[in-house]
């Protein structure tokens, strides 16, 4: 009840004019030449308000119920698509939980296969899951065209790197070797996610390309944390009063990481890849107040100066976590409307 309280007040806020909006949230905030959108500022200054404790103060599933009911809070009316069904993905540690939503058939013919997404959720490895995604995978499948489906992969501390790396790159398996009994194009299979899942989506991207075996048809990635070794300059502007912090990253890490030196490896640290030759095209969304907006931007470069064909799309207002607000205001649904429809073009068939 207390979410749906809390949710329909945020709702109520955000649906305000923007001049009014700026008199309640205060002067804007420039940084780095970028000014914070107006509804970017409310949800950082309601976050505030809530005088929530730090991941540091947190354990791991303390933390995991304040991020769910965060999510509920900025998750809004839930997008309606024609069919949900769970699946149960074959793992090397056991069944892996997953959930296909199935869009509207548009202008297709009935018996044509659609393309795929297979979507990893964000939150530092330890954090999320089926439900704080549930809206950003409804809202892809209904604005693309294209089925998702989203991966249950298992979670931190209780399994730490690879635990994760390796479920995401059975799933994606798993996809394209039953794509028939999916409703999919096995040609047509992408992968995507944001933050830690951003990460995940990229790893297996490297890995078909390194290891052979099936490969992503395109990677849509919502500031991925590419990199958990090297901080860059977007720490030092966007590492505090932003949502996502440098000292939440730590502890993410603390309790992904099995060994420091796990950090290293490229399935961890995509951009510690000496050659991301042969990986899959890609569509890169960064968000201009994020500590990981650099690193974002520096594994298009590196895509681009391998022979991979990337474009990259820096929302420049907004900050980490924005899709998840997708039901809530304009921005953020503006932002996933283009993610969406660079979805359908890098799977057309």
């Amino acid at each position: 009840m207390r979410s749906r309280i809390e949710g329909g007040l945020v709702r109520g806020l955000a649906a305000l004019p923007h001049p009014l909006l700026r008199l309640l949230v205060g002067r804007p905030v420039v940084v780095d030449e970028q000014r914070l959108h107006v509804e970017a500022q409310l949800a950082v200054k309601l976050l505030a308000l809530a005088g929530e404790p730090s991941l540091d103060d947190l354990s791991a599933t303390d933390a995991r119920a304040r991020v769910s009911a965060d999510a509920r809070t900025f998750k809004g009316p839930q997008i309606e698509v024609p069919r949900v069904e769970g699946l149960a993905i074959p793992g090397a540690a056991g069944p892996i939980g997953a959930r296909l939503y199935v869009p509207e058939r548009y202008g297709r013919e009935a018996d044509a296969p659609d393309g795929l997404l297979v979507y990893f959720h964000g939150g530092g490895f330890v954090v999320g899951d089926l439900e704080t995604h549930d809206n950003v995978c409804r809202f892809l499948a209904r604005q693309s065209g294209v089925r998702v489906m989203a991966v249950d992969y298992r979670l931190a501390p209780e399994h730490r790197f690879p635990a994760a790396i390796d479920d995401a790159h059975a799933a994606f398996r798993f996809a394209v070797e039953h794509a028939a009994e999916l409703g999919a194009d096995p040609t047509r299979v992408a992968v995507s996610g944001d933050s830690a899942g951003g990460n995940l989506a990229a790893g297996v991207a490297r890995l078909a390309a390194v290891g052979g075996g099936p490969a992503p048809a395109f990677q849509l990635l919502f500031y991925p944390w590419l990199d958990l070794v090297n901080k860059r300059a977007s720490y030092g502007l966007f590492g505090d009063g932003f949502y996502l912090t440098e000292a939440d990253l730590e502890w993410y890490k603390q309790h992904y990481l099995g060994d420091e030196h796990d950090a290293l490896d490229p399935r961890c640290s995509p951009l510690a890849a000496e050659d991301l030759a042969g990986a899959a095209p890609a569509y890169i969304v960064t968000a201009g107040f994020d500590p990981l907006r650099d690193e974002g931007e520096e594994y298009a470069e590196r895509l681009r100066a391998a022979g991979v064909r990337v474009a990259v799309r820096r929302q420049a207002g907004l900050i980490h976590g924005f899709i998840n607000t997708v039901q809530i205001g304009h921005v953020a649904r503006e932002a996933l409307l283009e993610a969406a429809g660079a979805l359908r073009v890098g799977l057309a068939a």
